[in-house]
């Protein structure tokens, strides 16, 4: 991609949003050259009046920029513009894709065979055992599960394919420098080493209401299916569902308690004619995806093994068959507790050990 410079300066700008962005740069040949456009050449574009054009003039010599390029270096997150080879290729087929997508992490390849795991915020435990569950066992085949970091389901989405040592991609309704909620920092620290958070939102932009039905529809956009595990019957989960179905996706739904308010939205999907979901398989046998899971699984092991750290090889040598007590393993190792609590969470994610009850660890076999 050229500048960020010029991609960021156009992207801002109030009352364009991403089509008229995609119409200018398609019209004028680069960002660069949108923004040294006169009033009379831009009026000449489609749907471009004489409010959006004004705008543009007016703001494309006030908007400041220095913080964001530092920001970005800082967190070491990129650009992805629409003309980039590096776009994900589900999402550039969509209505509307954004222009501009911010990035921590990566996006590969692989991420085209993706799934979305969507759900409330409020959700129960049935609601969360069963996302993690099925996010597990997915990402076990190979899948890429994609989300919104939100609480609840989608949380428990994106630590389920973690704990399979698999990809997952997180689609934020703010800016990727701001960590929302509060309480998925560490979340969020895991899915940037283990796939990406993306925005197409402005640098420190803030998580308001309104910009979650835009991230949704991205959220659908990246998969080739959605699965809905607890929804009520008014529910951005159901509008990631609408979405979906608009995109040409597949939409799942796993079935609840009739007489939990948290299911009436996915119980009305599969009346509807959603899939009914009750394993991963289910949903590998509709998207044809089933054959994707042996090479996969290499693949994932192979990168599994080459990251780990000189505190997690340490660690993961002192453990065995048998149980080992957290403070025998901090005695062992000489590394402060918080830190072996830390590296024992990130080995239980990678699923190298297993925690049993008493604060016993295992590896596993």
């Amino acid at each position: 991609m050229s500048s960020h410079r010029e991609w960021i300066i156009l992207s801002k700008i109030p009352h364009l949003g991403p089509k008229r962005c995609r119409q200018l740069v398609e019209h004028f040949g680069s960002p660069k050259k949108v923004l040294s456009a006169s009033s009379s050449s831009l009026l000449r574009v489609p749907e471009m009046g004489e409010k959006i054009v004004s705008s543009i003039i007016q703001e494309r010599e006030r908007i400041e920029i220095d913080e964001d390029l530092k920001t970005i270096d800082k967190l070491v997150m990129h650009l992805i513009s629409f003309q980039d080879d590096e776009y994900p290729r589900n999402l550039l087929h969509t209505f509307n894709p954004p222009f501009l997508l911010y990035v921590r992490g990566s996006l590969r390849e692989e991420d085209r065979d993706a799934v979305a795991m969507v759900g409330t915020r409020r959700a129960t435990t049935y609601g969360k055992i069963m996302t993690r569950k099925l996010a597990r066992e997915l990402a076990k085949e190979g899948i890429t599960i994609v989300s919104g970091m939100a609480r609840g389901i989608d949380t428990a989405a994106h630590w389920g394919a973690l704990e399979a040592g698999g990809r997952t991609i997180a689609v934020l309704g703010c800016g990727v420098d701001v960590v929302y909620p509060p309480e998925n920092r560490k979340l969020m620290a895991e899915i940037i080493e283990s796939g990406a958070v993306i925005s197409e939102f402005p640098l420190g932009t803030p998580p308001e209401g309104v910009h979650f039905p835009q991230r949704n529809r991205m959220i659908s956009g990246l998969s080739k299916g959605v699965v809905v595990v607890e929804a009520p019957l008014r529910s951005g989960a159901l509008i990631t569902a609408d979405f979906a179905l608009e995109q040409g996706r597949e939409v799942f739904s796993v079935p609840g308690n009739t007489t939990s308010p948290y299911s009436q939205g996915t119980n009305r999907l599969i009346k509807q004619g959603a899939k009914l979901v009750e394993e991963a398989q289910d949903v590998l046998e509709e998207l044809d995806l089933s054959p994707l899971g042996e090479m996969k699984r290499q693949k994932m092991s192979s990168r599994g093994k080459l990251s780990l750290s000189l505190e997690e090889e340490k660690i993961l040598d002192l453990l065995g068959g048998q149980p080992s007590h957290i403070d025998l393993l901090v005695q062992e190792s000489s590394l402060p507790a918080p830190k072996v609590a830390e590296v024992l969470m990130r080995l239980e994610i990678k699923g190298l050990i297993r925690q049993l009850a008493g604060q016993q660890f295992v590896k596993e076999a």
